[in-house]
């Protein structure tokens, strides 16, 4: 990885020699910097032999962890701790993976690492089968990137396509989009790829289904042969290894099953209520559960404000916790829960992360979080160190396609428990 860092410095330096920028010797020096800090970390980090198992164990720049940081992302995830130094390193990849294991940040955040702020031509570019999930990416990756000044494009049918053209035409580094629509701006000549040098192919089993094989093959014959190709799919069969053969360069092999998001200490649990008394079925159920320590999860600051509120009322020694607390807060409130001064931590995802407490007993997702990898964020903060903890959801009735989602990234059990009687509220 240091040769290859190396070699992209020489490159940038070659770069800004022939290319005349305005700041040559300065913009030199910055590149200098920070490819310094991404080698010297990851030297450190080998040194020491540490296993990565989180975001902050990877070479990443200060800006992109930021952007990582306050999204509230801390642990790695299966596909993100294997497929994420060999993408960094510039190797292709082939990654199997279900839908919301967390393979966009696995592609996107070295994507981001390796395109240049200063270079307007695309040199980004993910195929993806439909305009939902076009845009849901292009969107991911904008957020990882926030801190970047990079430019993500989603580019696909249904949408004006002046709109698209005009963007492009203003510069973007990272394009998003359907192969038709790709190939649409190809063929009209509002977009050159041959300045691209990351290509990631997600969802590929779907877009072979669909059969956008020969897109797929033109699109690849319009980047350099040197670019890096990644390839994400749920099934790994003959038509994608196909595509496999044909245009990567020793590929790293990465199998991601659902048992390895599996929590086997952990009993989950999910009762479905009517969303309009919510409070009251949470009220029963910490009755009629025996919860000692508990964090509760909100959506919204409002809402943990609101919650916390609503159980104190009901003499609950809780507080809240969300992003809206300065540092200080934070940590006041984390060591009084630390220490035990209340039971219940009524917190929203941003303000829990890098929490490391000890006996929590129960996990409990007052709203269920909007991403499905999310809840596996919150429900391992119990049944850490070998012990036992009990995770239960409640779902209103408009909620039961995100806990779908949930039930499809594991294999471990979640029973349904009875929504007994609701307390007056």
């Amino acid at each position: 990885m240091v040769n290859l860092f190396i070699w992209e410095l020489l490159v940038e330096w070659y770069r800004h020699r022939f290319m005349l920028t305005r700041e040559p010797l300065e913009d030199f020096l910055r590149l200098l910097k920070t490819f310094d800090y991404r080698v010297q970390q990851f030297c450190d980090r080998r040194n020491k032999q540490m296993k990565i198992e989180n975001f902050e164990d990877l070479p990443l720049t200060p800006e992109v962890m930021k952007g990582i940081e306050e999204l509230g992302f801390t642990e790695l995830f299966p596909i993100q701790a294997q497929a994420m130094i060999p993408l960094l390193e510039g190797k292709d990849v082939i990654g199997q993976a279900q839908t919301g294991t967390g393979k966009t940040a696995a592609f996107g955040i070295p994507m981001v690492e390796r395109v240049d702020p200063k270079n307007k031509r695309v040199q980004g570019l993910v195929l993806a089968p439909t305009r939902e999930l076009a845009i849901q990416v292009a969107q991911r990756i904008s957020r990882f990137s926030k801190y970047t000044r990079l430019k993500v494009l989603p580019v696909y049918g249904g949408e004006s396509i002046g709109k698209q053209i005009r963007a492009l035409e203003r510069g973007v580094h990272i394009v998003v989009g359907t192969p038709g629509r790709i190939i649409d701006h190809l063929r009209r000549g509002t977009l050159n790829l041959s300045s691209t040098k990351v290509v990631v192919l997600d969802e590929a089993d779907r877009m072979l289904d669909m059969g956008f094989i020969d897109d797929i093959n033109y699109i690849l014959s319009k980047v350099p042969e040197d670019r890096q190709l990644s390839l994400f799919s749920a099934t790994i069969d003959k038509s994608v290894m196909n595509v496999c053969h044909r245009y990567m360069k020793n590929p790293e092999k990465i199998l991601v099953s659902k048992d390895e998001i599996a929590l086997e200490q952990l009993n989950q649990y999910y009762m479905v209520v009517n969303p309009r008394n919510k409070l009251g079925y949470l009220l029963t159920m910490l009755k009629t559960n025996n919860v000692e320590k508990s964090i509760i999860f909100c959506n919204t600051r409002r809402g943990t404000e609101w919650l916390a509120r609503k159980l104190r009322s009901h003499r609950y020694s809780v507080e809240p916790l969300h992003g809206g607390f300065t540092q200080a807060q934070r940590e006041r409130v984390s060591n009084a829960f630390r220490n035990g001064r209340f039971k219940f931590l009524v917190a929203t995802d941003v303000a829990a992360r890098g929490l490391d407490i000890q006996g929590i007993t129960h996990i409990i997702n007052y709203d269920v979080p909007l991403e499905a990898l999310v809840y596996f964020h919150r429900i391992g903060r119990t049944a850490r160190n070998g012990g036992e903890g009990t995770a239960i959801t409640l779902v209103g009735y408009g909620e039961m396609a995100e806990l779908s989602k949930i039930k499809t990234l594991t294999n471990t059990h979640i029973e349904e428990l009875e929504a007994k009687n609701p307390q007056y509220c």
